[in-house]
């Protein structure tokens, strides 16, 4: 598998982190884990990597939160090093692979990893593998922490190395170190241009209870459309970086200011785009193209770097999951971005020069925010965390060097769910039954109701239920009949990876014929997978039905 090592010198040109080579394999000389801070845009998620693939015989295995960044990524490092993608440089990520026998390098979503590791347990032929934006502290990366403190007591030859844009840094090199010492920590810093700081509080609420309101999207594309003015005037070559809470906000966002005028060319970058689109963004530019506007969700935050930016306009808004205790369920929900993430947000417009921040709030609601993201782990279901870490072996993480262990209720909840799926037995252990729920990348309710329902409703629409409610995709009136009418007919890009979804799922279960006619079986596969919120029937008379609801409230 050994080829001819990479050409760090060309591949670092112009990053800044080409500096910090020498200290970091000093560090890696003296440990085998090592915790890597730079801001963005510096260049170590394109050089670390190599560096140790120059260092190793086997595989080098790199994790990323996000598809989209987990492709960019290996495109990027492919192209520097001049080789065709898939084969030195590849990528896996759910439905989508470019590797083979000869990668040196593969980029991965973390939950790839995951269930990789379950198959194999000691990473055969991998000897290092990168933790990326381990700052945003998301439940599958801090899993991986976990589980691979544990395959590095068995594997000293097993490199670990943490990377992060911002982080509590003694406490990361703690945990991904030693009992006997922190791991090394190599601190790369770079100067910073000017900033200067501009507020833009909205005349009307940001959000009201059915999310972020009209008028607040009206006000970011104002304030963007007038920004953008002032900046091209004094610097035709700079563009303008929008951050919007998700890929709806983008999109309406992106929608206004195209109305308000055709002299930008103006772009969306989330997760739901095709990846040719992401890959226009994040390559910048021509000389003679017009001002560019990309408005963008969290995902060009740290993951992304987008080149030439020089104007953020910032809702000061995140979407990320929480848990509804009263429901039993994760949902997305939209609430103030933490300060350190506005920080970095900001930090997009002073990568190549000064820059300049537009926050969409007055700078009291600003100090009122967070000082930090909450930690996935404390806010999310944890039945699928529980369900992989039965499978590994250490139910409820015991035993794992973790940087915070799962909450007791929210780990004891999520038990319960296992419990009843049959998934874990009396002491913990994942069944034959809940280790073939875990291999179906999704949660474990929903795979019992792909693996149940498809001998009765049919593979395919079993399938494409499980990939409608385990995705995004916003449902109008909880309609889930209607919504899969319209996926089947569509050519957004959302039908497009709903469809990659569904095609996935599909082939775990394909040979299932099932006997409901299409669309009847919809209900069924539903409460296959959440059988405590089907409604109970209390009573019937002439007029009716009257159903008694979940929440312990009367429908009629």
């Amino acid at each position: 598998m050994m080829s001819a090592a990479f050409d760090l010198a060309t591949i670092g040109a112009g990053l800044s982190f080409a500096a910090a080579l020498d200290e970091l394999s000093s560090a890696l000389d003296a440990s085998g884990s090592v915790l890597v801070t730079a801001p963005p845009g510096t260049g170590k998620t394109t050089l670390v990597p190599p560096l140790l693939a120059s260092r190793s015989t086997g595989r080098v295995i790199v994790t990323q939160p996000r598809r989209v960044a987990v492709r960019a990524a290996a495109r990027r490092l492919a192209h520097l090093d001049g080789s065709p993608l898939g084969s030195r440089v590849g990528f896996t990520v759910r439905g989508e692979r470019s590797a083979g026998p000869e990668t040196q390098v593969e980029f991965v979503t973390a939950g790839v990893l995951l269930r990789r590791m379950l198959d194999d347990p000691g990473l055969d032929g991998v000897d290092a593998v990168i933790l990326d934006e381990v700052h945003e502290r998301a439940l599958e990366t801090d899993l991986l922490i976990g589980l691979l403190s544990e395959v590095r007591e068995l594997r000293d030859d097993l490199v670990v190395i943490a990377m992060s844009a911002t982080l509590d840094a003694a406490r990361i090199a703690a945990v991904i170190g030693t009992d006997d010492s922190p791991a090394p920590i190599v601190d790369h810093d770079v100067p910073a241009f000017p900033l200067t700081v501009q507020w833009a509080p909205s005349p009307v609420p940001r959000l009201d209870e059915r999310g972020v309101t009209w008028g607040f999207l009206d006000h970011i594309a104002a304030v963007t459309a007038a920004g953008a003015r002032d900046l091209v005037r004094e610097d035709p070559k700079a563009d303008v970086l929008v951050f919007a809470p998700g890929a709806r906000e983008v999109s309406e966002i992106a929608r206004r200011v195209r109305a308000a005028s055709d002299a930008f060319d103006v772009r969306e970058l989330h997760g739901q785009i095709p990846p040719a689109e992401q890959d226009a963004v994040i390559r910048g530019r021509a000389p003679a193209d017009r001002p560019r506007i990309i408005v963008t969700t969290s995902l060009a935050e740290s993951s992304l770097t987008v080149p030439g930016v020089r104007l953020v306009v910032d809702s000061c808004l995140s979407r990320h999951p929480q848990r509804d205790a009263g429901r039993g369920m994760t949902g997305l929900v939209t609430t103030a971005a933490s300060r350190s993430s506005c920080v970095q947000r900001a930090g997009r417009g002073t990568r190549q020069g000064p820059g300049t921040v537009i926050r969409c709030v007055d700078e009291r609601t600003y100090a009122a925010a967070p000082a930090r993201p909450v930690p996935e782990i404390a806010v999310i279901d944890l039945a699928d965390a529980a369900l992989l870490l039965a499978c590994w072996g250490a139910p409820g993480g015991i035993g794992l060097r973790m940087i915070d262990p799962l909450p007791a209720e929210n780990l004891a909840d999520a038990i319960a769910v296992l419990r009843g799926l049959g998934a874990i037995d009396d002491d913990g252990r994942a069944t034959a039954e809940g280790r073939v729920l875990a291999r179906i990348p999704t949660d474990p309710r929903l795979a019992r109701a792909l693996l149940d329902g498809s001998p009765v409703v049919g593979s395919r629409l079993a399938a494409e239920v499980v990939a409608l409610v385990s995705g995004e995709l916003r449902v109008s009136d909880a309609d889930i009949a209607q919504a899969l009418i319209a996926l089947r007919g569509g050519r957004s890009p959302e039908a497009r990876r709903w469809r990659d979804d569904a095609n996935r799922l599909e082939r775990m279960v394909r040979g299932a014929p099932g006997v409901r006619s299409d669309l009847d079986g919809v209900g069924l596969v539903i409460a296959l997978a959440f059988p405590g919120r089907i409604a109970h029937r209390v009573e019937r008379t002439a007029e009716g039905a009257t159903f008694l609801l979940a929440s312990g409230t009367r429908a009629g």
